[in-house]
């Protein structure tokens, strides 16, 4: 049986700011609010931006000279002073296959016999073979166009120390839009801020009614006439300021430290950051409002939030690669949303296009959320 309360008068403005003011000074006389908003993001974004790469500047890469002419010799060269590949240099493929399997080397460049001899002559039949560890596709495509270009530079030069011209039979002139460097920073960083909120937002309020009632102060609360929606309300907007402040905090990180580029507008950044916090905000609410319990509204947050985010917000994973049911499962993932949202507004800018569909998926989100947050929370001392 419910306790007696007193009736629910209608919304009032004064209530919902003697609530918000009391949630704010506990918000500031709380280590763990200051702790989640400032310095966890700080990690956070540190770690995906720092530790996680898609870029290979390096390849240890072994070459096998079975000829040791004066060609196969200035080629060998060539390979040691590249900026992209390390070599490890071997007189035998046994030698080589080893560490190969034993993954000392990402590959092996092999120059035959002959190497020397057709380059002199000129016929055109010059060629190296390239082995590459196919456990890692991504690296071994590395290998091979790293191995292509290292090959082709090599026969321009030696074309123009003899003085003569070098063809290729076709000339690839890359021309990268959005992301011109090709770093996958810039591409991984907007993304990361997406999960990185994600965390935040939900951890947030994942323990501000869960610890009302863990306290004993939630029966003080629901003895006083305080409506349901002045009741979510203060707990969720000081927590939206908040929540503004970590964000704003990954941003600058992003553009003055990481030195990511930011060609949207500020207005769409916190249109769209305010629609997605509406989602993560909410569901950190649900569950703070159904467990009742700061340990298991946290865990909850955190496998709730931060694992579909992570996976299946195509962040990471292709959403397009994926089987057609996991596909369906990301559609009701907001972090899609704004992962697509903030790669859009670092690398591309404002396109109306892109940004608008993402805009309205997060506010049905936002919508859903909050509004499932409201019907669960009730104003009653049992459950």
């Amino acid at each position: 049986m419910s306790l007696a309360h007193p009736p629910v008068a209608g919304f009032s403005w004064r209530r919902l700011r003697a609530l918000c003011v009391k949630e704010t000074r506990q918000i500031l006389r709380d280590p763990s609010s200051l702790l989640i908003a400032v310095i966890l993001p700080v990690m956070l974004l540190f770690i995906f931006g720092f530790g996680i790469s898609l870029d290979t500047n390096r390849l240890r890469i072994g070459v096998v000279m079975e000829d040791h002419g004066v060609e196969a010799v200035r080629f060998a060269a060539a390979a040691a002073g590249s900026p992209y590949i390390d070599p490890v240099f071997a007189n035998s493929y046994d030698e080589m296959e080893d560490s190969l399997v034993r993954g000392k080397v990402r590959g092996i460049i092999v120059i035959p016999q002959d190497f020397t001899a057709k380059v002199i002559e000129g016929s055109g039949d010059a060629a190296i073979q390239v082995l590459a560890d196919g456990a890692e596709p991504n690296t071994a495509n590395f290998v091979g166009s790293y191995a292509q270009g290292l090959f082709g530079n090599w026969l321009a030069a030696r074309a123009d120390a003899y003085g003569a011209e070098f063809h290729e039979p076709i000339a690839v002139e890359p021309r990268y839009w959005f992301n011109p460097t090709t770093v996958s920073r810039n591409y991984l960083i907007p993304g990361s801020i997406s999960v990185v909120m994600t965390i935040i937002g939900a951890l947030l309020t994942s323990l501000v009614v869960a610890r009302e009632w863990e306290r004993g102060t939630m029966e003080a609360l629901l003895a006083t006439p305080i409506s349901r929606t002045e009741l979510l309300l203060s707990k969720s907007l000081p927590y939206y300021g908040l929540a503004l402040i970590a964000m704003a905090i990954c941003v600058l990180i992003a553009i003055f430290i990481m030195n990511v580029p930011f060609r949207g507008s500020v207005l769409m950044l916190l249109l769209s950051t305010s629609l997605f916090l509406g989602s993560a905000l909410g569901l950190g609410l649900l569950l703070s409002t159904v467990t009742r319990n700061q340990f298991n509204a946290a865990q909850g947050a955190l496998n709730a939030a931060f694992l579909p985010a992570a996976l299946l917000s195509g962040l990471i994973f292709e959403i397009a690669s994926m089987p057609a049911f996991v596909q369906a499962v990301t559609l009701f993932v907001p972090a899609r949303y704004f992962v697509k949202i903030m790669q859009t507004l670092f690398q591309a800018g404002d396109i109306p296009s892109i940004l608008l569909p993402n805009l309205l998926f997060l506010l049905l989100s936002a919508i859903f959320w909050l509004g499932l947050t409201a019907w669960k929370t009730r104003r009653r001392l049992d459950g």
